[in-house]
C-alpha cells in the first residue's frame, strides 16, 4: 500500500486526573484535524479513545489509545493515557517515549493535589509538558488562582500562554499572550481574531510580563531587552518558548473547552511550533549509539480479541522492515493504529510510535533491536508496587487448568498486575492498584478468555508456635493386622526457638532404642504435623529433639515410627502453649504533607507501630511515614489512604517478621475460622 511522507512526527501524550476531559480532548483533536469525520462523545461510547468495552462500561480509561492525525505536515501521534491513579503504571510506561505530554485539568483549585505525583513523573524523567486547562466554563477561581494553585505542585514555573475572555460568567475567547491578538470563539469552527478589550488591557499587560520575566530567567538577550524597555519581537519569544518547553525548563499554560472544540486548533498550533522534534528528544534520552541498528522500546502491550499479540514501540532509531528480527524474534507486521482499528505498513522510520506484531516473549519496557548487546539498554519506568489483592476461584472446576495461562496474558497486557498461588493458603491470588483495577482484570479474564471468576478477600496466612517447652512427650503407635503389625514407640522433647528460626531436628538416641533407619522417619512424621499445627495453622520456631525409643524387631517400620511421632507432636504441642502468629509488613507510606498526621492516626487505628517520618527524597512538601504494620490490617488500606489524602497516598511494602496476636483477638480469629475448639480450616480473612 502507499504510505504518505511527512515533513516531520511529533508524538504527545494526552495525561491528567480522572475527569477532565482528556479523551474528548483527542476525540477533539482527531476531529478539527480531520481525522474523523464525526466527533464522538464518551457518555455515547462512540469515542476512538476508550474504544474497549471495559472502558466503555465505566466511562474511563483504562489503557493506553493511539491515534494519528496529520496537521500543518507534520504527522501526530497522541496517546490517551488513563487518569485514574489505579492506571498510573499504564501512563508511566507510555511517557517514556513521547516527545512532550499535555497534561489536561480542570481550573478547580481543590483538585490540583491530583496533579502532583504526575508532575514529579514528568521532571523526574525531564519531560516537556504543557498544561490545557479544560472546562475553562466551569472555572470558579479566576485565572490567577488557578495559575497559583497548580504551581503549588509543579516544580517548574507556570507560563501562561492565553488569558480568557470572559462575558459575564461565560468564556468567549482569548489572548495570545505572544502576539497580544485577541480571539473569539465560535463552534464548529477557528476562534476569529477580534480587537482586544480595553477592559482586560491590563490585565493582559501583567500576564504578557509576567510571561515574558519568567523566560528571561532562561535567556539573558531577553533579559536585557526587557532592562531596556525594548519590546522582544514575536518569533524570539516563540523560540525562547520552544528551547525552554524542550529543556523542560517552563511549563505552557493553555485554556479551552475540547468538547466544543474551542482552544484546540490554538493547541495544536503551539504543539506545531513549539514541541520538540523526535531528534530532539532522542537527544535528551541521551541516545546517541554509533550506526544504524534499529533501537525501540516497547511502551504497552495488548493481546487483541483475536488472539494475536500487538506490542505498541516508540522507534528511537534506525528504520524497522516488517519481517525484521527484534531481540531474535521476527517482527509480524507493523500498524499505525487508531483506537482499535489497525493501518498496515512496510517499514516504521526514527520517531515512530507503531504497533508491532507477533513479539512472543517480548514485554512492556524491552528494548528492541537488531544488536543483540543493545537488548534493555534503555530504563524503563519503575513498577509500581502492587496495593489491593482478591483470591481467585473459578467459576466452572474444569477452568482451573486455564487459569494461570489466562492471568500470565493478562499480567503481560498491565505489568501493574501480579498473581501468586500462596504456598500456605493456597490460594490464587491477583494483586493490583485497587478495586477498580481488579475488577477491570476480572472483566478483561471473563470477556477475553471466557474465564468467569468468583472472589473473596485472602486470607490471612497465620502461623503458630509454642510459648513453652515440654520434656518426654511420648507416642506409641501400635497397630495388628492378621499378619505383620506396625510398632514405633518415640519420646520427644520440645522447645520453643528465637523468632525467625525455623525448625530444627535432633536426636540423642543412645543403645540403639531407635535404630538409625527410623529416625528419618521420627523427622517426617514431626515436619508433617507442623504443617497444621494444635490452632490449624503451620508452626514455626520450634526444636524437636528425639531423646529415646522403643522398637519391635519384626513389627517396626519407618511408617510406624512415622506415625509414633505425630502422635507425640499431637499431644506434645498442646501442652507448649500454642501462640498465634501474624506476619507484620514493613511499610512506607508517602503522603504531601498536609495529610501526615492524618496517616500517622491511620496507623494507630490499624495496630500500626509508627517508626517515624520524614521529608520524601526529591518531593516538595511530601513526608514518607515508615511503619510495621499487621497484615490483617491491610486489605482496604490504601482504599482509606487514598480518601484521606484527596487519591495520591501510596505506599510501598515487603514482609518484615512474625509477632503473636494478643489474646483477645486470637480468639475472634479462631473463632471466625472455625479453630476455638483447636479444629481449624485456617480460613481467616483479616477482617477484624
Amino acid at each position: 500500500m502507499n504510505e504518505r511522507v511527512f515533513s516531520g512526527s511529533r508524538n504527545v501524550a494526552i495525561v491528567g486526573p480522572y475527569l477532565s476531559g482528556k479523551t474528548t480532548l483527542l476525540e477533539s483533536l482527531l476531529s478539527v484535524t480531520g481525522a474523523i469525520s464525526r466527533k464522538g462523545r464518551v457518555v455515547d461510547g462512540n469515542t476512538v479513545g476508550d474504544s474497549t468495552a471495559e472502558a466503555r462500561d465505566r466511562q474511563m480509561t483504562v489503557e493506553i489509545n493511539a491515534a494519528s492525525t496529520e496537521y500543518g505536515g507534520i504527522r501526530f501521534t497522541f496517546l490517551d493515557c488513563p487518569g485514574s491513579v489505579e492506571f498510573a503504571q499504564e501512563t508511566y510506561n507510555a511517557l517514556i517515549g513521547v516527545d512532550a505530554a499535555v497534561v489536561v485539568c480542570e481550573p478547580d483549585c481543590d483538585r490540583v493535589l491530583n496533579l502532583s505525583p504526575l508532575f514529579q513523573f514528568l521532571d523526574d524523567w525531564e519531560i516537556p509538558h504543557l498544561i490545557f486547562l479544560n472546562k475553562m466554563d466551569r472555572a470558579h477561581s479566576n485565572i490567577a488562582e488557578v495559575l497559583q494553585a497548580l504551581q503549588s505542585v509543579s516544580s517548574r514555573p507556570l507560563v501562561l500562554h492565553q488569558y480568557p475572555i470572559k462575558q459575564g460568567e461565560q468564556i468567549t475567547g482569548f489572548i495570545d499572550l505572544v502576539s497580544e491578538q485577541a480571539y473569539q470563539y465560535h463552534p464548529g469552527a477557528p476562534a476569529d481574531p477580534v480587537p482586544l478589550p480595553d477592559a482586560l488591557k491590563d490585565q493582559e499587560r501583567a500576564a504578557r510580563t509576567e510571561m515574558l520575566e519568567t523566560l528571561a530567567n532562561f535567556d539573558d538577550h531577553l533579559l536585557e531587552e526587557l532592562l531596556e524597555e525594548i519590546d522582544p519581537p514575536q518569533e524570539e519569544i516563540w523560540q525562547d518558548l520552544k528551547m525552554e518547553l524542550g529543556a523542560d525548563l517552563i511549563v505552557p499554560v493553555f485554556v479551552g473547552m475540547a468538547e466544543q472544540d474551542f482552544g484546540v486548533r490554538p493547541l495544536l498550533d503551539a504543539l506545531l511550533r513549539e514541541a520538540p522534534a523526535p531528534e530532539a528528544t532522542t537527544k535528551r534520552r541521551g541516545i546517541t549509539m554509533a550506526g544504524a541498528n534499529p533501537l525501540a522500546q516497547v511502551l504497552k502491550t495488548y493481546c487483541t480479541p483475536q488472539g494475536g499479540k500487538l506490542s505498541l514501540v516508540r522507534v528511537w532509531q534506525g528504520t524497522i522492515s516488517d519481517g525484521a528480527v527484534l531481540n531474535g524474534v521476527r517482527v509480524g507486521g507493523i500498524y499505525q493504529l487508531m483506537g482499535q482499528q489497525q493501518q498496515s505498513l512496510t517499514t516504521a522510520a526514527p520517531g515512530a510510535i507503531v504497533a508491532l506484531g507477533r513479539l512472543e516473549g517480548i514485554k512492556t519496557g524491552d528494548t528492541l533491536s537488531t544488536d543483540a548487546q543493545l537488548a534493555n539498554a534503555l530504563p524503563k519506568a519503575e513498577r509500581i508496587d502492587p496495593v489491593y489483592a482478591l483470591a481467585l476461584t473459578p467459576e466452572k472446576r474444569s477452568d482451573e487448568v486455564k487459569l494461570s495461562s489466562a492471568i500470565n496474558k493478562l499480567v503481560e497486557e498491565d505489568p501493574s498486575l501480579v498473581w501468586e498461588q500462596h504456598g500456605d493458603t493456597h490460594e490464587v491470588i491477583l494483586w493490583g492498584q485497587g478495586d477498580i483495577h481488579l475488577l477491570v482484570a476480572l472483566d478483561r479474564l471473563r470477556r477475553k478468555y471466557g474465564l468467569p471468576l468468583s472472589t473473596h478477600l485472602p486470607q490471612v496466612p497465620y502461623k503458630e508456635t509454642i510459648r513453652r517447652s515440654a520434656a518426654s512427650v511420648h507416642g506409641r503407635y501400635k497397630h495388628q493386622t492378621g499378619g505383620h503389625g506396625q510398632f514405633g514407640d518415640v519420646y520427644l522433647e520440645i522447645k520453643p526457638l528465637e523468632r525467625g528460626e525455623g525448625f530444627n531436628f535432633n536426636e540423642t538416641i543412645v543403645g540403639g532404642v531407635v535404630p538409625r533407619q527410623y529416625i528419618p522417619g521420627v523427622e517426617m512424621g514431626v515436619r508433617e504435623y507442623l504443617t497444621h499445627g494444635p490452632l490449624g495453622f503451620p508452626v514455626v520456631d520450634v526444636a524437636v529433639t528425639l531423646t529415646n525409643g522403643s522398637y519391635h524387631s519384626v513389627d517396626s517400620s519407618e511408617q510406624a515410627f512415622k506415625q509414633a511421632a505425630r502422635i507425640a507432636m499431637q499431644e506434645g504441642l498442646r501442652r507448649c502453649e500454642p501462640a498465634l502468629l501474624e506476619p507484620v509488613v514493613a511499610i512506607a507510606i508517602s503522603v504531601p504533607t498536609d495529610f501526615t498526621s492524618n496517616v500517622l492516626r491511620l496507623i494507630s487505628t490499624r495496630r500500626g507501630q509508627i517508626l517515624g517520618y520524614e521529608a520524601k527524597l526529591n518531593w516538595r512538601s511530601w513526608d514518607e511515614v515508615s511503619a510495621y504494620l499487621p497484615q490483617a490490617e491491610m486489605h482496604d488500606l490504601i482504599v482509606e489512604l487514598r480518601s484521606l489524602t484527596q487519591g495520591v497516598g501510596s505506599f510501598r511494602w515487603q514482609f518484615a517478621h512474625l509477632q503473636e496476636v494478643p489474646d483477645k483477638l486470637m480468639d475472634r480469629v479462631l473463632a471466625k475460622s472455625g479453630n476455638g475448639n483447636g479444629k481449624t480450616n485456617g480460613n481467616d480473612n483479616g477482617n477484624h
